[in-house]
């Protein structure tokens, strides 16, 4: 594809880029075409989704009001609640600013679920790494854990197609498992995230197996990146934040719990009390942030979508290894790139750090970050402190130096990021 009339050309060219990266981002982009058009069509459908869920609730002006204190009667928070259990497919949802990251979502679900004597089986391997503390596994070892408190852990990996592995779940199932747990992204794996497809198979398959059992998903990173949601495929319960996908890059804090209402109540009255649950929980005038972002989450998705798809298919034409590839279904927003070299990691993380619009002067450097066994090196020039649906990349500094890019709230961004990270 020719480029001396394209808009590659006119618009990234005028900021550092130069003719060869050019060619091969103008290949890229006539191969995406097809790659485009089906993430326009699962943006469509979740935007409608999302639409009408407020539309079928009555959201009104009302509801963005503001409460302190207690946050007793707060119907602007029980509306959202509501609007949220409905996009999600679920019975319930408790969402809440008072949830300060993923990690704290998900070990409220846990604690909802699992009490001394329970089980918990991990079919998708080694959860997370900031999630080990709270198991009490490996490093993460303490006495505050479910470990300590008499609940056991077990894990069966994916198959080395990312497949689940049924044989091997079937066989690790015991009478005491309580808890089927998924982890839908790939976390600091090589692995594939998980399609809704991959949790209803193994849904299924748990429950023929012992009828009981709870099917936990942390979904993190992965709403909206189809048409439908972990709950509306077997899940009973799921967690997630609300400065990644959920939150469609507008909301500056908080979290999400929702599924099957018994369980999601036993979380909201872990993280307030058992007497009080999730009638308590002040809003302070920030309702309308949550519900915008909610709207504006299914864009704000397709674009982190799009410009994963970019990057993937830009660096597979200059010969690195990357996964998922640009033709690939996604379940999650994370786009891993293989450097083999520690340099080599270090200049691209950097480059994404400098397309930042904020602290773009910054050069990222590995550190010691809190919750990970390894260093971590990551650029985050965000407006919100952690928001990966804001164009973000980190990864541990450890062989084979696999860095993993999230987010994008203006696929122009990532482009012309990986474009100058290619140049250099």
């Amino acid at each position: 594809m020719a480029i001396s009339d394209t808009d590659i050309l006119r618009n990234y060219g005028a900021y550092g880029v130069g003719t060869r990266v050019l060619e091969l981002a103008a290949r890229a982009e006539e191969s995406l075409s097809g790659v485009y058009s089906s993430i326009s069509d699962i943006t469509t459908h979740n935007e409608l989704k999302v639409l009408d869920a407020f539309r079928q609730e009555k959201f009104s002006d009302v509801h963005m009001g503001q409460t302190t204190g207690y946050g007793y009667d707060d119907i602007g928070r029980e509306k959202i609640e509501k609007i949220f259990a409905r996009v999600m497919g679920a019975e319930k949802a408790y969402v809440r600013l008072q949830i300060s990251s993923g990690t704290q979502s998900i070990a409220a679900m846990l604690w909802a679920v699992l009490r001394p004597g329970d089980e918990m089986l991990s079919v998708t391997g080694r959860p997370y790494d900031t999630l080990m503390s709270t198991i009490g596994i490996g490093s993460g070892a303490n006495d505050m854990s479910l470990v300590s408190y008499g609940i056991s852990y077990k894990e069966v990996e994916l198959k080395e197609s990312g497949e689940p592995d049924l044989d091997a779940i079937k066989s690790a199932i015991s009478d005491k498992t309580k808890m089927v747990f998924i982890q839908k992204s790939r976390g600091y794996t090589g692995r594939r995230a998980l399609l809704c497809i991959d949790i209803k198979k193994i849904s299924d398959f748990v429950k023929q197996i012992k009828p009981d059992v709870i099917v936990a998903v942390d979904n993190c990173y992965g709403e909206f990146t189809e048409k439908t949601e972990p709950t509306e495929n077997g899940a009973d319960i799921m967690a997630g934040s609300l400065i990644k996908n959920p939150g469609g890059g507008i909301c500056k804090t908080g979290g999400y719990i929702c599924g099957r209402s018994d369980l999601v109540e036993n979380a909201a009255r872990h993280l307030t009390t058992a007497g009080l649950g999730s009638e308590v929980g002040p809003t302070l005038g920030l309702n309308g942030m949550i519900a915008r972002g909610l709207f504006t989450a299914p864009q704000c998705v397709g674009e982190c979508l799009a410009g994963a798809a970019f990057a993937s298919k830009l660096f597979e034409l200059a010969g690195y290894n990357t996964s998922p590839s640009a033709e690939e279904a996604r379940g999650d927003i994370v786009q891993t790139l293989t450097f083999g070299e520690p340099e080599k990691m270090k200049k691209f993380v950097g480059a994404i750090q400098s397309c930042a619009p904020v602290d773009s002067f910054v050069t990222p450097e590995p550190w010691d970050m809190p919750g990970y066994q390894d260093q971590v090196i990551m650029a985050a020039g965000a407006f919100v402190q952690g928001a990966t649906t804001e164009l973000s990349c980190d990864g541990p500094m450890k062989p084979p130096y696999i860095a993993y890019m999230q987010g994008g709230l203006a696929r122009e961004q990532v482009k012309l990021a990986c474009m100058l990270a290619l140049e250099d």
